[in-house]
């Protein structure tokens, strides 16, 4: 068996490479890269708030705040940075920053902007004819505008039908025996936590709080133990399914994102995409990358970490235009996804033909159309009881890079 070894290494590393040779000539068969659209989520954070009972509740255990982007978060978005320079270096017309290559939007939160700004740092690194000082360093501008105007990526401009079909889906029958069956771990959480636990989200938000209190190391109450991560993870995950659980839900929040994406791609195509940047950068939070990628009909069901990064690409061959969707969870290179009845290279017109029922024609006046009483316990997608369980390569608990 010894004598062996290194003869089946060999093979199978040759058979990695074969691999790898067919995935890199698959890439360039799809064609030219022309656009791409780059949606992330910021780095690491601080915990948003405390629990009632959570022993770092003092502000001295968080002294750059609540909520906020810590170093190692800043340094995360650098490396992502450096590693999408890399990735389009085809798009980047020789590394120098002009308006008329790249748009980037965030949503208003610290957290997000800075993200941007450290991420930009190293995706535009100052060639010799930008260096302004001896700050390494370039800028360029990021564009954001208030939370509660933001009808793209924060989704909190006011929209009454979205509000509706949420409440509705939150009473269904399917939320109702759902919550049912996690009553035991809400009571148990409620009793230990000091406030009240009753749904995925206030789950999901407890799961993050404990979490990041592991990055930074500080030992986690004994009650935590047996539920945090497994029991919390399946459930804090399905949260990020709820938003957009329905198309009509899908149409209203992941929607104007979708359309804004697929509206850049067909102007470039025809021409007509002006300024003619190669490039559209979006900062925003782990639910609007969720919230994206179930919108086209490819998220797995788990809790998108910290950069978690969608990459939706435009390609041209012989006149034919063809998307490709990939999605970075982690510092390993991205994962190529299929939209649902298509093709990994899907041709632009069929994705957006595939979508139609989940992008918005007018998104201001259907969120002034009331259903009046919905029923949701008709039609609803029936809820995949293991699906969670089939993701655990995404939990990591001490992982810095990871969630």
């Amino acid at each position: 068996m010894i004598t062996r070894l290194p003869s089946f290494i060999s093979i199978f590393l040759i058979f990695l490479q074969f691999c790898y040779g067919l995935q890199i000539v698959q890439q360039q068969d799809d064609g030219e890269l022309i656009f791409t659209s780059i949606l992330y989520r910021h780095g690491e954070r601080t915990p948003e708030e405390p629990y009632a009972n959570d022993p770092y509740k003092d502000d001295s255990y968080w002294p750059i705040g609540w909520g906020q982007l810590t170093n190692n978060g800043k340094r995360q978005h650098f490396e992502l940075g450096k590693w999408l320079r890399t990735r389009y270096t085809s798009l980047m017309r020789g590394g120098r920053y002009s308006n008329s290559l790249v748009y980037v939007r965030s949503t208003d939160w610290d957290r997000t902007l800075m993200s941007a700004l450290s991420n930009l740092a190293g995706m535009f690194y100052p060639t010799p004819a930008e260096l302004w000082s001896d700050i390494k360093w370039q800028p360029v501008p990021v564009h954001t505008i208030p939370k509660q105007l933001d009808k793209l990526l924060a989704m909190q401009y006011p929209c009454p039908k979205y509000r509706e079909q949420l409440e509705a889906f939150y009473n269904s029958g399917l939320m109702k025996n759902y919550n049912q069956k996690n009553q035991a771990l809400y009571d148990y959480l409620t009793k230990h936590t000091g406030e009240p636990v009753d749904d995925p989200i206030k789950v999901q938000y407890l799961y993050s709080t404990l979490y990041i209190q592991t990055l930074n190391n500080y030992t986690l109450p004994a009650w935590t133990q047996g539920v945090f991560p497994d029991k919390m993870y399946d459930i804090s995950a399905f949260g990020f399914k709820m938003p957009v659980y329905t198309n009509t839900l899908k149409r209203l929040f992941g929607g104007p994102l979708l359309k804004e994406i697929i509206h850049h791609m067909k102007a470039k195509k025809s021409g007509t995409l002006s300024p003619d940047r190669n490039i559209a950068v979006y900062s925003a939070h782990d639910t609007t990358v969720s919230s994206l990628l179930e919108t086209m009909g490819v998220f797995e069901t788990h809790m998108p970490p910290f950069t978690a990064t969608v990459l939706v690409e435009l390609r041209k061959k012989n006149d034919q235009y063809t998307v490709s969707v990939y999605y970075k969870n982690s510092t390993a290179e991205p994962t190529l996804l299929t939209i649902p009845r298509c093709t990994p290279s899907c041709p632009l017109n069929e994705f957006e033909e595939l979508l139609q029922d989940v992008i918005p024609q007018d998104w201001d006046a259907e969120c002034k159309t009331l259903v009046r009483n919905p029923n949701f316990d008709q039609g609803l997608p029936e809820l995949a009881e293991n699906e969670p369980r089939n993701i655990r390569r995404y939990i990591t608990t001490r992982n810095r890079n990871s969630w």
